[in-house]
């Protein structure tokens, strides 16, 4: 199990939302920390610290008076530790190139490649064209619906009709190199982790996949060390002290390696 940290950049900061409560609209979201330094300084701080594959995610569209803001603060980020760190954010097959040329090591997609409800093949395989199949994460992020967790996009606002599950995972594991899995419902919340859901991933035999969302306690870790059967990565957001919260780094990093 590894730790993968996460640099969120909202309106040109570096932050911690509630996940569910971002919208385009008027840029908004629910804070629950806005950092004081910058991304660079957190991609440094991941270096020194050897953490490869943590996740930048600009959560400005493109068309936001704050999407240039929000996209220097993930070049610097990028430019702090060429090569370490993964980027989200309105990813598509014309621009993916770019953010790997300012260093990112993967580029991350959802809506993109998931149009209209369904997975767009023609554009998953153009991403893999551009890219590289070894450059690229999926990000399955999901909400509850109807019993199952359905793949959201657009900053999580909108559902599709496609749900995570094995046959999901065996489709499109051949185009990417790692998932990406944001628990959409519980991101930021601090109260809890959807366990039905890491115990699904648990029981997956794929590509790395890296679980976000609800990490509250110490003891959410574990389980998902527990339910994921070691194989699961974790990132911890608003709970952790880097963000304000009362999880100490050093202890979740020594919990991943026990």
């Amino acid at each position: 199990m590894e730790f993968r940290p996460c640099i969120d950049i909202h309106n040109g900061r570096v932050k911690q939302i509630v996940g569910g409560s971002l919208r385009d609209e008027g840029n908004a979201a629910e804070e629950n920390f806005v950092s004081e330094k910058d991304a660079g300084w957190y991609a440094s701080f991941y270096r020194e610290k050897g953490l490869r594959g943590g996740h930048i995610i600009l959560l400005n569209p493109a068309d936001s008076a704050y999407y240039a803001q929000t996209r220097k603060q993930a070049e610097l980020a990028l430019s702090a530790w060429p090569g370490g760190l993964q980027v989200g954010g309105g990813i598509t097959a014309e621009n993916a190139a770019d953010f790997l040329e300012a260093g990112a090591s993967h580029v991350i997609v959802t809506s993109y490649v998931f149009r209209d409800g369904r997975v767009s093949w023609e554009n998953l395989e153009r991403l893999v064209s551009e890219a590289g199949r070894e450059h690229l994460v999926l990000d399955l992020s999901c909400r509850k619906k109807d019993g199952g967790y359905y793949i959201v996009t657009d900053r999580w606002q909108k559902f599709t009709d496609v749900a995570i599950t094995a046959e999901t995972i065996a489709r499109l594991q051949g185009f990417c190199d790692e998932f990406l899995i944001h628990a959409a419902d519980v991101e930021g919340k601090k109260n809890g982790v959807e366990q039905d859901l890491v115990s699904l991933l648990g029981r997956l035999d794929t590509v790395p996949v890296t679980y976000a969302g609800g990490v509250g306690s110490y003891e959410d870790v574990r389980r998902i060390k527990a339910a994921g059967k070691n194989r699961l990565n974790v990132t911890v957001g608003s709970a952790l002290d880097l963000f304000g919260g009362p999880l100490s780094f050093e202890k979740i990093l020594q919990i991943c390696r026990e």
